[in-house]
């Protein structure tokens, strides 16, 4: 794997730490704008409304530049919100840091997949975009759990301020490591909307939104179900979601590793076991060790779809990749509030902390319902693999006409 993943791992460490860091430190910034905590929560969805938003308008703010430059430029962005949270007067500007900072995540993940998948071999491609993602899933083992505690030692002001110290560190190596790689000549945004009319795109997508909407509708309330319903003391919630990133990066890694083999296969096992771990997780929950490792599963099953999910968009969207792979970004994020919305409903309604379980396991079989659809849809009619017209390009000099004579 060439280093320019190292540099593309990096930046999405330090997207991955600021996603996720400010739940821990929620208390710390509404004590010290003066607001309450729900209040304070604005700046998490706030950053999911950016990042779903944020995906296709950078996206398509950067067709006239470079893919190296474009991603450089999100990092730049990334640097800028980071720093106004950091010096933020009242809360106000901090959600506007907060914003700033989030419309980087979903293109530089979209464009920062291609990359990745044009720096190596065909059969390589899942598994260097899965190695960019791991910068992601280890922010959720160190960065997260590191940033809470520098930011209630220190406060939470010198989180962000080492975060967006991250972010130049990510600028640099992308600066130095990721070679030039001009967009392809010809490509209009046209052509990058043309792939939205492919339907493989859009299972894929919805595969996102329903798959990962299944981890996040049980994540999300892992704090009352592991101290209610499991028994844990509430300091010992740091640690599950420090085995939950565990989880996270070996699935990842695992998912990465077998796409580039059989990436409907891998999509079908994982999707099918997270279904049945959400399903038992609502039983195991009232245990401690079967929580615990449920916990570590769901993590690593749902991620293990990130990379085939991703290279199954790049392949069907193929000739115009770059909107549909950030869109499909943004499609975690709209599947990470489906699904918070929706087991926050079932307690509400009296089902207990466990009844989100339930919710996870129904959106993860309506994904892997979707997946064997795609399947067989491709198989029906394999030569619509990468339908989405390309767009004209000169032929290479190894294509050109040789004179017969010279």
């Amino acid at each position: 794997m060439p280093l320019a993943l190292l540099a593309l791992a990096i930046g999405a460490f330090g997207i991955g730490t600021t996603e996720f860091v400010i739940m821990g430190l929620l208390p710390d910034v509404a004590a010290d704008f003066g607001v309450s905590v729900p209040t304070a929560g604005f700046l998490v969805t706030g950053y999911a409304l950016g990042v779903m938003f944020g995906a296709p308008l950078m996206t398509v703010l950067g067709t006239k530049i470079s893919r190296k430059n474009m991603l450089m430029l999100l990092m730049g962005l990334f640097i800028v919100g980071n720093v106004i949270s950091a010096v933020a007067p009242v809360f106000a500007v901090m959600l506007i840091g907060r914003v700033v900072a989030s419309l980087a995540h979903g293109a530089f993940f979209g464009i920062g997949s291609v990359v990745a998948a044009e720096l190596v071999a065909p059969e390589k491609k899942a598994g260097a975009i899965s190695m960019m993602f791991t910068g992601l899933t280890v922010a959720n083992v160190v960065g997260v759990p590191l940033g809470t505690f520098v930011g209630q030692s220190a406060g939470w002001r010198t989180t962000f301020f080492i975060v967006a110290a991250l972010g130049v560190v990510g600028l640099a190596g992308i600066a130095k490591l990721v070679p030039d790689m001009p967009k392809p000549e010809g490509v209009r945004l046209r052509h990058e909307v043309a792939a939205f009319k492919n339907v493989q795109v859009l299972l894929a997508m919805a595969m996102t939104v329903l798959g990962f909407g299944g981890v996040f509708a049980a994540i999300t309330y892992i704090a009352p179900m592991m101290t209610d319903v499991a028994g844990y003391a509430e300091s010992s919630v740091t640690w599950l979601l420090v085995l939950f990133g565990l989880g996270m990066v070996a699935g990842n890694l695992t998912g990465g590793k077998f796409a580039d083999r059989k990436l409907m296969p891998m999509l079908f096992t994982a999707l099918g076991g997270l279904a049945v771990v959400l399903a038992l997780f609502t039983a195991g929950a009232h245990n401690k060790v079967t929580a615990a490792v449920a916990v570590f599963f769901i993590g690593a099953l749902g991620f293990a779809t990130v990379p085939p999910l991703q290279k199954r968009v790049l392949d069907y969207a193929h000739g115009a990749p770059t909107l549909a792979s950030a869109v499909n970004i943004g499609a975690f994020n709209l599947g990470n509030a489906l699904s918070a919305w929706l087991g926050g409903i079932v307690i509400a309604a009296g089902f207990g902390y466990t009844s989100p379980n339930w919710v996870g396991a129904v959106l993860a079989a309506a994904a892997l319902v979707l997946a064997v659809v795609s399947s067989t849809l491709e198989r029906r009619a394999p030569e619509r693999r990468s339908s989405v017209t390309a767009p004209p390009r000169a032929p290479a000099a190894a294509e050109r006409p040789v004179a017969a004579d010279r």
